[in-house]
């Protein structure tokens, strides 16, 4: 069963490879976002067909599809609207240079596809055993340990439960921001609905969906593991590609210098007073 997380790897490697060349042809590198989505639903597919079909392993890969076909098709309606290349990838374009070509493949979609395959540890263990890990890695487990019963029912409706709390307050703020984005000003920022409470709600459902995934099956030997998926999602949106980054955009705008002091840049929280001097 180990020849899964090999077949993953090249699924992704040949998944990333096929959008790049896409983004060559069309000038737009912001289509791997659309792509991001997408590369879980064919990871779930190749376990399925690894007749990975039991009751809990169909729900996990339900999700992530459900989870999947929606937001690629959210940041699909974004892109047609948009004439031009997203900010950030524009910004790549030109700092890159004469070397945008390799290093687009290499810091945009290679990158990404690698992360894919970090994020997927708990779709391929759910299909193989995380134990399967070490047998590439060509150490031999000493011992097998499983939760309890009673604690993994626990720990597998908690997961549930966490994934749909992140799934419905994701496309909730998704929304949101759609209908925002058709009226607003230039440099108007959104400050009603979830967006009050959270400067990034999106991000923090997709957060707490993916730690709802870890969860479900942490029960399983070696599940620690699996952890790196959720752990590596809340670094990236966090700290890496997702908040700083979009942030970056509105530096010196009075408005969000406003509502950064006065709400919670991630977990949705209790609006700050504004100090009135």
């Amino acid at each position: 069963m180990a020849g899964i997380w090999i077949e993953a790897a090249v699924l992704i490697w040949a998944h990333t490879t096929l959008w790049y060349a896409a983004a060559l042809i069309l000038k737009r590198n912001d289509i791997a976002d659309i792509a991001w989505g997408l590369g879980f639903i064919w990871i779930c597919l190749l376990c399925i067909s690894h007749k990975a079909t039991a009751p809990f392993q169909l729900i996990l890969y339900g999700q992530v599809i459900m989870w999947g076909l929606r937001l690629s098709l959210h940041i699909g309606r974004r892109a047609l609207l948009k004439k031009e290349e997203d900010f950030r990838y524009k910004a790549w374009r030109q700092q890159w240079g004469k070397h945008f070509v390799w290093r687009s493949y290499l810091q945009v979609f290679l990158l990404q596809g690698i992360f894919q395959y970090i994020i997927a540890t708990p779709l391929l263990a759910a299909s193989t055993g995380v134990d399967q890990i070490f047998s590439i890695l060509l150490i031999e487990p000493h011992y097998r340990h499983l939760a309890p019963p009673m604690l993994t029912k626990v720990l597998w409706i908690t997961g549930i439960l966490m994934w749909c709390a992140g799934f419905i307050l994701q496309t909730l703020a998704d929304a949101q921001l759609q209908r925002f984005s058709k009226v607003k000003k230039p440099g108007e920022i959104l400050q009603s609905g979830l967006w009050r409470y959270s400067r990034h709600p999106n991000y923090f459902g997709e957060i707490l969906m993916w730690w709802g995934i870890g969860l479900q099956v942490i029960w399983m030997p070696y599940a620690w593991l699996t952890l790196l998926s959720p752990l590596t999602v809340t670094w990236l949106l966090s700290r890496v590609s997702g908040i700083p980054m979009l942030e970056k955009k509105y530096i010196g705008n009075p408005d969000f210098e406003r509502y950064k002091k006065r709400t919670s840049a991630l977990i949705p929280w209790f609006v700050k007073k504004e100090n009135v001097n």
